[in-house]
């Protein structure tokens, strides 16, 4: 009797968690129609091919920050660090440029990658061997990886005209349309997602922010994947740094500053839960475009900066009372089924 009751109440729940997934997911995309359609009502140039193609370059530098965001995310951590990781591997990058301008561009990417996972590893021993709180080891980092920058910067610029041309092609080119920065955050992003899907090493992402003493139970090296999302993170962020620089072409210090707070935001919104052990990356990739659109459509209706914030708030508001209010419904419904 007891050994019938076990299969049966199992797999109902990943069942109704992967619909309240699939519906936040839904709602995502009906809120994202809603907004592009009725701002192209309003001013039909909002969906013109120039203004589509600046707003979807200006989402795949946060849709890429928000894969790392999410990996720690779901293991009950943040990482407030990674605008911080942008500026200094953008500028770093740059300067990199300038003293060898004929070094190839799938070099300045690994450059980059390498970069942001020795910073992202610091973040890592802090969080899983230090113990250190996540939010406050990488609030730290944040400081003192921008002022590593002001100091590296001391006062400089990279301008576009320090870097090769060819370089710069790659952050406004193309693909049968669709701009490569694109293309390499989709790509990522799916990457990812069948990572997490599909492979153990993905699925303890979950069970280490579910529950992590159960995780370290189960067998699963709890310090190690703390350490390994936080590397992954960093990485992740000094790309996004590069692909930063190749965009917009000049940076200084201040290059990334408050990208972490719109990250975070997009991902929340996005359904990945800051309770940990919920979410998918393709929730996440739509509060990224979602909150890109909002942004976009403020801009072309001419409303004032305060209200994108006041918007991007209150949304991040609105999602973690709805994962407070799942939480305890779970936790309720959990105990119920433990009485009977």
């Amino acid at each position: 009797m007891t050994e019938r009751s076990v299969p049966t109440s199992s797999p109902a729940s990943p069942g109704w968690l992967s619909r309240l997934l699939l519906a936040r997911e839904v709602s995502l995309v009906g809120l994202l129609l809603l907004v592009t359609l009725g701002t192209a009502v309003i001013n039909p140039l909002f969906l013109s091919f120039g203004s589509v193609r600046d707003l979807l370059l200006n989402v795949s530098i946060i849709a890429l920050l928000v894969v790392g965001q999410t990996l720690v995310l779901l293991m009950k951590h943040v990482d407030l660090s990674v605008s911080s990781t942008v500026g200094l591997s953008a500028f770093l990058t740059g300067s990199l440029f300038v003293a060898n301008p004929g070094m190839p561009v799938p070099l300045a990417l690994l450059f980059g990658l390498g970069l942001g996972a020795v910073l992202g590893s610091v973040n890592g021993l802090l969080v899983a061997y230090g113990k250190v709180p996540a939010l406050v080891a990488t609030l730290g980092t944040l400081y003192v990886f921008r002022g590593v920058t002001y100091a590296v910067v001391h006062g400089g610029q990279i301008n576009a005209s320090n870097l090769p041309p060819g370089f710069l092609g790659f952050g406004t080119g193309s693909v049968l349309g669709v701009p490569n920065l694109v293309l390499l955050a989709v790509a990522v992003l799916i990457g990812f997602a069948f990572y997490l899907r599909s492979y153990r090493g993905g699925r303890e992402y979950y069970a280490v922010g579910s529950n992590s003493e159960a995780a370290a139970l189960a067998g699963i090296n709890v310090t190690r994947r703390i350490m390994t999302g936080f590397v992954l993170s960093g990485a992740i962020a000094g790309l996004a740094g590069v692909l930063y620089l190749a965009r917009f072409g000049t940076v200084d210090a201040t290059a990334g500053t408050g990208l972490e707070l719109q990250v975070i935001a997009a991902a929340v919104v996005g359904g990945v839960s800051i309770n940990g052990g919920v979410g998918t990356l393709l929730g996440a990739g739509l509060g990224a475009l979602l909150l890109g659109v909002m942004g976009s459509a403020l801009v072309t209706l001419r409303a004032p900066g305060f209200y994108q914030q006041a918007i991007q708030g209150a949304l991040l508001l609105a999602a973690i009372s709805i994962d407070m209010l799942v939480s305890r419904r779970a936790a309720r419904r959990l105990q119920e089924e433990r009485k009977s």
